[in-house]
């Protein structure tokens, strides 16, 4: 449904006597309509009878199971919000027509390649999900990245815009080559592409050939997906990226890929059969030995389960470790978010490493707060940047953003009420009871404790208390009175006269957003037991 409505708006785009009626507005509201119509179908799909062990679509390229289905429905929806976020651009100021028309020719063309793309990103993200096949997963992933790529680059006239994505686009093309690779040894070694003939065979196969071919091919695989999330050590790219393209790209970015590669991780982990469950986090440093050491020739049945394992356990400590300290050094907003979210990252690999019910149920329960949280937290700070700036030009690219976290000093006295849901979203990041972000590293490290992952976890209580520090920066920074709040105070005032205000859709966003917060504490089962029916539907169907 959503690819034939991407290409009736094309169609209709293409009509000059069309064209000139559909504004940008209306424009980004139809395609958040769509998105969520195709989560609503999504929702009445759920009532299938056999949903729940699965069907397969397509000749077997995709498989639509119960999780597939309801992790659908969530990116359908966080698509329609960062949608509606974007603004429609207008400037009363200028009092030249020519200048006027140019402006709106160039936000006219920005708005509608903006909402196609995050349309086929969209797509590409809930086909990846259901994804059963190395060929599916391969050009889902790849439909997904490349809108990834011309969103970072859809401003054209922006030197750090067009930068940031091609730094983007080389480094994710790197990425790529990587699970081309993976796939082609499975392919090689198998002769097979199907996701479940392949657990079939490595379930019963002796043959050290085959199983070092799979071992080898699924270790690219997952190296580069690992890569397309910035876990570390393979996070370079995304402090920069981040920084350097626009907020309301850079809110596309710390979300959507994410969740769809996560959950995609999850679904191979859990059916693939490789990892043993018994194994000890406080073995790592032996295993990470082993792991240069051995002979790839004589991987077995059982060295194959440690090698995975420890890549995801090492990733995790070192993107705990990466994202915490190099995190209190940054002095841009956006660059030490990324930092935040590589510390992020860091939980839920260790989640998803330990591999147990409660884990699991832990790791989806952390993606969705986490989306929740950030989501809200790149909304406030794309609504100060307009208020702050009085004026956001989309044709210019992203010179009217917030950059560094000094231009937030003072807020609270000028702007009270987002403030306060600014600093909310900070304290769940920082893993502050009893919101959200606290309940998410609770439950992760306690689910590592219980399986002996006794070093994992002290690490993990120990980088939250670090990284509360920087989110504490930024509240002080928030609530600090200085001389400047009469000159924020001016400038406030005088945004009131423009139309560079936040929308109406923009501040409904954010206070649902913040409610949701907020009424996780007074109810919290809803949310506790919808993913902890995920986590068993996914180890039982």
């Amino acid at each position: 449904m959503l690819f034939i409505s991407i290409l009736l708006l094309i169609m209709v785009m293409a009509i000059p006597s069309l064209k000139t009626k559909i504004s940008p507005m209306l424009f980004q509201r139809l395609s958040s309509i769509i998105l969520i119509y195709a989560g609503a179908l999504s929702f009445n799909a759920l009532y299938i009878q056999s949903i729940g062990s699965g069907i397969g679509i397509y000749s077997g390229l995709f498989h639509v199971t119960f999780i597939s289905q309801v992790l659908d429905i969530f990116i359908f929806i966080i698509g329609a919000i960062i949608l509606i976020a974007r603004p429609s651009i207008v400037n009363k100021k200028s009092n030249s027509i020519k200048e006027n028309l140019q402006i709106e020719d160039n936000n006219y063309k920005n708005a509608i390649e903006y909402c196609l793309i995050v349309m086929f990103s969209t797509l590409g993200a809930s086909l990846l999900i259901s994804s059963a096949d190395l060929i599916s997963m391969y050009l889902s992933i790849e439909l997904q990245s490349f809108g990834v790529y011309i969103l970072t680059t859809l401003y054209k006239n922006s030197e750090s815009a067009t930068s940031a994505g091609l730094k983007y686009y080389l480094l994710g093309s790197l990425s790529s080559c990587f699970i081309l690779l993976g796939s082609g040894l499975i392919y090689t070694f198998t002769g097979l592409t199907n996701f479940e003939s392949i657990y079939s065979l490595l379930s019963v196969s002796n043959n050290n050939s085959i199983v070092q071919g799979l071992t080898l091919g699924f270790i690219f695989i997952f190296v580069g997906f690992l890569f397309k999330i910035s876990a570390a050590p393979l996070h370079n790219w995304a402090p920069d990226v981040y920084d350097d393209s626009p907020t309301i790209v850079t809110i596309w970015l710390t979300v959507m890929p994410k969740i769809s590669i996560l959950i995609f991780l999850l679904e191979i982990y859990t059916h693939i059969g490789l990892f043993s469950n018994n194994y000890s986090g406080l073995e790592i440093l032996d295993s990470l030995t082993r792991f240069y050491t051995e002979n790839i020739s004589n991987i077995s049945n059982g060295s194959e389960n440690i090698i995975i394992k420890n890549l995801l356990l090492i990733s995790s400590l070192l993107s705990l470790i990466i994202g915490t300290v190099v995190g209190l050094a940054q002095s841009k907003i956006k660059r030490l978010l990324a930092y935040s979210t590589i510390s992020h990252i860091g939980f839920i690999l260790l989640a998803l490493a330990i591999n147990t019910e409660q884990s699991i149920d832990s790791f989806i329960f952390y993606i969705i707060q986490y989306t929740i949280t950030n989501l809200n937290t790149f909304l406030i700070i794309l609504a100060l940047g307009y208020i702050i700036n009085n004026s956001v030009l989309y044709n210019k690219g992203s010179e009217k953003d917030i950059r560094f976290i000094s231009e937030l000093k003072g807020q609270f006295f000028s702007n009270p009420l987002i403030t306060l849901s600014l600093t909310l979203c900070l304290l769940s990041m920082a893993g502050t009871p009893p919101l959200m972000g606290f309940f998410s590293k609770q439950f992760v490290l306690y689910s590592a404790i219980e399986k002996g992952y006794y070093f994992m976890a002290i690490l993990g209580i120990l980088v939250s208390i670090i990284s509360a520090s920087y989110y504490l920066k930024i509240i002080r920074i928030l609530h600090t009175d200085s001389a400047a709040v009469a000159e924020v105070k001016y400038t406030s005032t005088e945004n009131l006269e423009s139309e560079s205000n936040i929308s109406n859709f923009h501040s409904l966003l954010i206070s649902i957003l913040t409610l949701i917060i907020l009424f996780f504490v007074l109810k919290p089962s809803i949310l506790l037991k919808s993913t902890q029916l995920l986590s068993l539907s996914l180890f039982y169907n």
